[in-house]
């Protein structure tokens, strides 16, 4: 079976509170974009004891019991099945970037598990799993724009369509951990809401919808600070970092080129949404 698991940008992201539980309520807003990887698995019917995963693109080096892919399909799968999947995955979403990648990759793991072997998993169950996987892995079941709150795990759909906009998003040869992300982070609860924001035109963005994790990363790596302004520059109606970084993006009014502008060290996706 063959999926293409996309990558999401945030759209705004406010640190609301620390938790009891050593985490973070926030609140921010997903929204899916066409930079994918490819996920394919087969049925080996050679016993194997272990599930075989193979890698192309961008290289994982975590442990594969870490992979997300393979904690997808021992959560779903009892042991027999498990252990007769071949899977490959070509990884072309940055990793440590702030886009979801892994999170995807794993919860299309369980759509596509649960599609193959007539699990019947319904919606809820399928997100009540991909919360066992991660926090933003919830979205990636509906992969709908949506508003996020608590760890991230809570989804709610909600009515955005930026079609028409042009999306430039640059990652820098940059690795920001999340652990780094939140190390100096106050949190605040908005005076405004998100989801009350994102109401107005994408114009009055600029001022008024914000990632707070900039205030902790740009200090340290000026150079993605300095991204965002040159998207800015560029003509960019909105700019922002995704997630905890080190990704950023631009929302354009019309098509542009901006490869020119950048080395070959940085990752560009471009594509009209």
């Amino acid at each position: 079976m063959l999926c293409f698991p996309n990558a999401k940008i945030n759209i705004g992201l406010n640190i609301v509170e620390k938790r009891t539980d050593g985490f973070h309520n926030i609140e921010t807003l997903f929204y899916p974009i066409g930079l994918s990887d490819i996920l394919e698995f087969v049925n080996n019917n050679t016993q194997t004891n272990r599930i075989n995963i193979s890698n192309t693109g961008i290289i994982i080096d975590d442990d594969i019991n870490n992979n997300l892919i393979v904690k997808a399909s021992r959560l779903i799968l009892n042991k027999e099945q498990s252990e007769q999947l071949n899977i490959h995955l070509h990884k072309n979403i940055p990793i440590g970037a702030g886009l979801g990648g892994g999170s995807s990759d794993g919860s299309f793991m369980l759509k596509a598990l649960n599609k193959n072997f007539n699990l019947s998993l319904t919606k809820d169950d399928l997100q009540n799993y991909s919360q066992q996987l991660g926090s933003d892995c919830a979205f990636f079941i509906d992969n709908t724009p949506s508003l996020a709150y608590e760890k991230g795990n809570k989804i709610k759909p909600i009515n955005l369509n930026l079609k028409g906009f042009f999306l430039v998003l640059i990652v820098p040869p940059i690795h920001v951990s999340t652990k780094e992300a939140y190390s100096k982070i106050i949190p605040t609860k908005p005076k405004i809401s998100l989801s009350e924001l994102i109401k107005k035109p994408v114009s009055e963005w600029r001022n008024k919808i914000k990632n707070d994790f900039e205030d902790s990363i740009f200090p340290k790596y000026p150079e993605i600070k300095n991204l965002k302004n040159k998207l800015y520059d560029l003509g960019a109606a909105y700019a922002s970092m995704s997630g905890s970084g080190s990704s950023v993006y631009g929302l354009f009014d019309n098509v542009i080129d901006v490869k020119k502008h950048f080395d070959s060290s940085y990752f560009i996706w471009q594509e009209m949404l």
